[in-house]
């Protein structure tokens, strides 16, 4: 995988304004862990333009060989960060998904809460895998949870708070968490591009209200930038630069708050994303793709349905399955494709020239019968940043590209290695347990991500943990197809690095 490398200066000088010295309290405060999610940061985005982020990595650890969980997209990732698993364990598999027995015709929009409660409500488990709330609970620890990102995302990280809280902008668990924060910080701004207004609401509420409200033992705290600008303006943009400068501020100034408070020099913080980003080049119309094999069933509702990047073939016809995947095969702007394996660890898919769901890691019971990603190139975009994707709009995510794969991960704190740059292979999914680890709690069994054992202070030297990298292909008979999958492994955990398809 290729590794990339790397005003508001007034205004950030202008938000750390009136930041409290150093005050410590004689009394040690126990251990915090501070997981900063910056919603579509992409490793090549921090440089100069991030000289906070950049300064925690220096005295702390950088691990250089990060991986988002594909699907690269916000709630996929947000319930790995959540469970510490893989889609096919927490059954969350898109941003947006299909659940029958809410609505047999169309997906759901994750982002939306209410959409999250409708699936609880009709029965259905909405994570099917133990989440870091659930096992710090039992653990006797807190999770609370702050985000500026969707409802929907804020849910997924702690869906069953009740040894902890969430605390967003729309809405808090328990409720009057959100009602003090109006009380105390005002009122919620307006969202925008950049974001920045809405962001420090929330980052007031975590420390102004919900911090001292709920003494937690992990705090996630969730920023919508620069996914929210990126998305509108791109990478690079002026406005997505500026957005940065924000973040770090951010970042800033809740240091100096533990400072102040006398909790940094006892405080754990990671900071990393949900997933990278690329430029976009036009999307596939997969609805035209699709209409030689819709029709209705027996009971009036449709054959096919589809959404973010999956294709269901509601009556299992093996026939229309083949057919699908031979012209996704044949249509440039698709990239990867998934099918189920013929037998559980297969990296060949049932389908001729397809990948294995194993292999994506999303072979759940509730998925579909074929997953596709976008095509993706290395080429630059308007604002000279490698990557784009076919697919619709200025810029987004969700692709097998590296660059939507490879997000950074850097920490920095008293449990954790200093000045130390690791290239061993980590994973959203790795948070989890290693948090769980920190506390002395067992992960639960459904917990795929390892602990990161080489960024901690009593962890071997990252230089002497064995990395092994592979690959996967799979073609046509005919050769109008091949896909390849780069993987990467360590400590018997494998990792999705990137595909790359071959067509004639």
């Amino acid at each position: 995988m290729r590794r990339l490398t790397s005003a508001a200066a007034l205004l950030l000088a202008a938000m750390l304004a009136g930041c409290g010295e150093s005050n410590p309290s004689s009394d040690a405060p126990r251990r915090l862990d501070l997981i900063i999610i910056l919603d579509g940061l992409r490793p090549d985005y921090i440089g100069q333009a991030m000289p906070t982020l950049t300064a925690l990595g220096r005295r702390g650890v950088v691990m250089r060989s990060h991986h988002a969980v594909y699907p690269t997209v916000t709630r996929v990732n947000a319930a790995s960060l959540s469970t510490g698993a893989y889609p096919q364990r927490h059954g969350l598999l898109g941003n947006a998904v299909y659940f029958p027995a809410v609505d047999e015709t169309a997906f759901l929009d994750t982002s939306d809460r209410d959409n999250l409660l409708r699936i609880e409500a009709a029965g259905e488990p909405l994570l099917t895998a133990t989440t870091l709330g659930e096992a710090l609970t039992g653990g006797g620890a807190r999770l609370l949870v702050a985000s500026a990102g969707s409802a929907g995302s804020s849910y997924l990280l702690n869906h069953t708070p009740e040894g902890g809280a969430i605390i967003h902008y729309d809405y808090a668990r328990p409720a009057s968490l959100h009602a003090q924060a109006l009380e105390v910080v005002g009122p919620v701004p307006e969202a925008d591009a950049p974001n920045w207004r809405r962001n420090r609401w929330v980052v007031d509420a975590l420390l102004d209200v919900a911090m001292g409200e709920v003494d937690p033992d992990v705090v996630m705290l969730w920023l919508s930038d620069p996914d929210t600008t990126a998305h509108r303006y791109g990478m690079g943009h002026q406005l997505t630069s500026e957005a940065l400068f924000y973040l770090d501020a951010e970042l800033d100034r809740i240091q100096a708050r533990l400072s102040a408070e006398g909790r940094l020099d006892t405080t754990n913080i990671w900071v990393t994303s949900d997933h990278g980003f690329s430029e976009h080049t036009g999307a596939v119309d997969l609805d035209a793709l699709l209409a030689p094999f819709q029709g209705v069933l027996d009971d009036g509702t449709p054959r096919i349905v589809s959404g973010a990047g999956a294709v269901y073939v509601r009556d299992g016809d093996d026939a229309t399955v083949r057919e699908i995947v031979d012209v996704l095969q044949r249509t440039e702007g698709v990239g990867a494709l998934f099918t189920a394996p013929v037998n559980s660890g297969d990296d060949a898919g049932a389908m001729p020239g397809t990948l294995s769901f194993d292999v994506a890691r999303w072979g759940h019971a509730r998925a579909a019968q074929v997953l596709y990603s976008a095509d993706w190139t290395n080429q630059p975009g308007a604002y000279g940043f490698p990557g784009t994707s076919a697919q619709g709009g200025v810029a987004g995510h969700g692709t097998t590209s590296p660059f939507d794969i490879h997000n950074p991960l850097m920490a920095a704190g008293p449990d954790l290695k200093s000045g130390v740059i690791v290239d061993v292979p980590s994973s959203n999914v790795d948070l989890a347990p290693t948090l769980l680890h920190l506390r002395g709690i067992e992960a639960p069994a459904s917990m795929d991500g390892r602990v990161l054992l080489e960024a901690l202070d009593t962890g071997p030297d990252p230089g002497t943990v064995a990395v092994d990298v592979t690959q996967v292909r799979m073609s046509r008979e005919d050769g109008a197809y091949a896909v390849t999958a780069a993987t990467s492994s360590a400590d018997d955990a494998t990792y999705l690095d990137f595909t790359v398809v071959e067509r004639p």
